[in-house]
C-alpha cells in the first residue's frame, strides 16, 4: 500500500501545477501569438494606414506564396527533418510551367509549347520527381536531410538555369494565371488557394492516421519503429509533400509576379522556415502544426508590411527579421529543455 502511495506521489510530482507551469509548457504557442498582437498594435499606432481592411488584404496576399510552401515544410519539420530545397524547387517548377507554354517571339528560350493542362501536369511531375529524389537520398541511402536537400537546392537551381538560360519568360497556362493573379469577388485566388492548402494540411495532420504517424515519427522515432511503423515511408512521403507544395507555390508565384526567371524565389527559403519556426513548431519534431504556421505567417506578414509603412531602412528591416527568427529559435530550444526536465 505504501509503495502504491509513493508511486502516486512521484507521478503527481511530475504533473505540472499552477499557472506558471502551464505558461512554461505552452511557451512555444503563447510567445508567437503575443508577438503578433504586439506587432499589430505597434504598427497600428505608428501608421494609421496600417490598420485598414485593404492593408489586411495586402498582408494576406503577400504571405500566400510563403504559406503554400510552408504547408509542406511543416510536415517535414514535424518529423524533425529539414528541407533546404523548397525555394529552388519552387523556382524550377515555375520556370518549367512557363517553359512548356508558348512564349512571345521576343522571349528567346527554346521552349516546348503544350496545352495548358499538360504543362501543369509536367511541372507538377517534375517537382514530385525532385521530392522523390530527396526521399530516396534520405531514406534509402541515409544522407541527412540537411545535406540531401542542400544538394537538391543546387540541382534544382541548375535545372532552372538550363531551362531559362538567363531569359525571362512571361506566359503561363490560363489556369495558373487566374489562380496566381486573378480574383473572385475582390478576394485574390492565390489567397483562397493558400487558405485551402493550409486547411487541408491541418485536417491531414489532425484527423488522419498519416498525420498521427508524422507526429509519432517526430516525437520519438525509435519508439515509432518499435511499434511497427514504417518510418522510412513516412519520411519519404513528407519530402514529396514538401516538394509538391513548393511546386504549387512556385507556379502560382510566377503568375503572381508576372514572370519566370532564375533566383526568383531565393528569399522564400528563409521566409518559409521562419514562418514554421516563429509560429512555434518544434525543430526537434513532434510538436506544433499548421495552426502554428499560420500564426508565424501573420507575424512575418505584419512585420514586413508594417516596416514598409513606417519607412524603416531596408537593411534594418533584414536585421529585425533575423533577430525575430533568432528569438524564435531560442524559445524553441528553451521549450525543448523544459520538456526534457519535466520528463526526468
Amino acid at each position: 500500500m505504501a509503495s502504491s502511495d509513493s508511486a502516486t506521489a512521484r507521478a503527481d510530482h511530475k504533473q505540472p501545477h499552477g499557472l506558471g507551469s502551464f505558461v512554461r509548457s505552452q511557451m512555444r504557442n503563447i510567445a508567437p501569438f503575443l508577438t503578433l498582437i504586439f506587432l499589430s498594435a505597434f504598427f497600428a499606432i505608428a501608421s494609421p494606414s496600417f490598420a485598414t481592411l485593404d492593408n489586411v488584404g495586402n498582408i494576406l496576399t503577400q504571405v500566400s506564396v510563403t504559406g503554400i510552401i510552408a504547408v509542406g515544410l511543416t510536415f517535414v519539420i514535424l518529423c524533425a527533418e529539414i528541407d533546404l530545397s523548397i525555394a529552388s524547387i519552387a523556382n524550377v517548377t515555375g520556370i518549367a510551367v512557363a517553359y512548356f507554354t508558348l512564349q512571345e517571339s521576343y522571349v528567346n528560350i527554346a521552349n516546348v509549347p503544350m496545352p495548358g493542362w499538360a504543362a501543369i501536369v509536367l511541372a507538377l511531375a517534375l517537382c514530385a520527381l525532385l521530392g522523390v529524389v530527396n526521399a530516396l537520398g534520405l531514406t534509402m541511402i541515409g544522407i541527412p536531410s540537411f545535406i540531401m536537400t542542400l544538394a537538391m537546392m543546387q540541382i534544382a537551381a541548375g535545372v532552372s538555369a538550363l531551362l531559362v538560360r538567363g531569359q525571362i519568360a512571361y506566359k503561363v497556362p490560363d489556369l495558373i494565371t487566374t489562380l496566381g493573379s486573378g480574383s473572385i469577388g475582390g478576394v485574390p485566388w492565390i489567397v483562397i488557394v493558400a487558405a485551402v492548402m493550409l486547411l487541408g494540411g491541418h485536417l491531414v495532420l489532425t484527423y488522419t492516421r498519416f498525420g498521427r504517424y508524422v507526429y509519432m515519427v517526430g516525437g520519438n522515432r525509435e519508439a515509432a519503429e518499435f511499434s511497427g511503423l514504417n518510418v522510412k515511408l513516412i519520411l519519404g512521403s513528407v519530402m514529396v509533400i514538401s516538394a509538391v507544395c513548393s511546386g504549387i507555390g512556385g507556379m502560382l508565384g510566377v503568375a503572381h509576379f508576372g514572370s519566370a526567371q532564375q533566383n526568383e524565389f531565393d528569399t522564400y527559403l528563409l521566409d518559409s522556415i521562419a514562418a514554421v519556426v516563429v509560429g512555434g513548431t518544434s525543430l526537434f519534431g513532434g510538436r506544433g502544426g499548421i495552426g502554428n504556421t499560420i500564426v508565424g505567417l501573420f507575424v512575418l506578414g505584419v512585420l514586413n508590411n508594417g516596416l514598409d509603412h513606417v519607412n524603416i531602412d531596408s537593411f534594418l528591416k533584414i536585421l529585425i527579421r533575423g533577430l525575430i527568427l533568432l528569438a524564435a529559435l531560442i524559445i524553441n530550444v528553451y521549450a525543448q529543455r523544459l520538456r526534457e526536465r519535466a520528463a526526468e
